[in-house]
């Protein structure tokens, strides 16, 4: 008879194997996504060009009857006009979000457009956008990294200066617009700059204008909110400083696919964590498989 000093190392061992083969299991199930994994046709569409870009928008399959989710920001969402990282490799998680939805249960289409503002994109791209939002579609928006200067106003006041509304004003009127379509919003504050404090360890937030105006509209029109500049910070903290620079294609704002995909992450992340995710049924086996993350809770200690 083995001492039992062996029967535990045995156990244990077996435990461990057993973990082994269940990780090798979920990266079997769920290969690291690539760029050649999402259909260019929820990036980009055909023909003429959209008026006032260089390329046509995406839209759904002709003669789809499926439910929409209609995703909608700046370059942090969608890599210039042609959300194909030629743009020194960036990428915005528009693309790899894609792949976390079930295609055979509802559509998803980026008509995100590089350099767009809150403004610029609600004067512009959502006009085109609009008409063809139908009842039971779904708009997730994500505005701020280009609202600056004289993009749009600061805050979520009514005032106007010069006909420019304040960041928060713009935001509420796709809230509003969406909800005239018969459409449900979803709101996202922005996605956060390659900023660490001087330790190294904690990743520095600047969280206190867009993220929070974004915030108090989902607050103020009762939309589903996901904070994804606090979730990628946290996300970035426990990667560590160095696992987490290459995920920036320019060092700065842009991400490359692999922070694309740690974005998109996030973002499924914090819809998984709402307490009534309006996307629940969509999600692919990918997207079930992400663990919500609560932002109410303590973030846990950086590594």
């Amino acid at each position: 008879m083995k001492p039992p000093f062996l029967l535990a190392l045995a156990a244990s061992l077996a435990f461990t194997a057993t973990l082994a083969a269940a990780d090798a299991s979920i990266a079997t199930a769920f290969p690291p996504l690539k760029s050649s994994d999402i259909p260019r046709n929820t990036q980009i569409g055909t023909g003429a060009p959209t008026p006032g870009t260089k390329v046509a928008m995406a839209v759904p399959p002709a003669g789809s009857k499926l439910p929409t989710l209609w995703v909608i920001g700046d370059s942090t969402v969608r890599n210039g006009s042609y959300g194909d990282g030629a743009t020194g490799g960036q990428w915005g998680w528009g693309a790899p979000f894609v792949a976390y939805f079930d295609a055979t249960k509802i559509n998803v289409i980026n008509r995100a457009m590089g350099g767009t503002s809150s403004r610029s994109y609600y004067e512009g791209l959502w006009k085109t956008l609009t008409p063809l939002i139908k009842k039971g579609d779904y708009v997730i928006l994500q505005f701020g990294a280009n609202d600056n200067g004289t993009a749009s106003l600061k805050g979520t006041g009514d005032e106007v200066q010069n006909n420019l509304h304040t960041f928060g004003w713009y935001i509420t009127q796709f809230v509003k617009e969406t909800h005239d379509k018969g459409g449900i919003p979803i709101i996202c504050s922005l996605t956060p700059r390659n900023t660490w404090a001087a330790d190294g360890v904690h990743f520095k937030r600047d969280n206190t204008t867009h993220a929070a105006w974004a915030a108090e509209i989902a607050t103020k029109t009762g939309t589903a909110y996901v904070d994804l500049y606090e979730l990628i910070a946290r996300k970035y903290e426990q990667l560590g400083k160095a696992k987490e620079e290459p995920l920036y294609a320019d060092g700065k704002i842009h991400t490359s696919w692999d922070g694309a995909v740690v974005n998109a992450e996030c973002v499924v992340s914090g819809l998984n964590a709402l307490k009534d995710n309006p996307l629940a049924a969509f999600l692919s086996p990918r997207g079930k498989a992400i663990a919500p993350v609560d932002v109410s809770a303590p973030a846990p200690a950086a590594k």
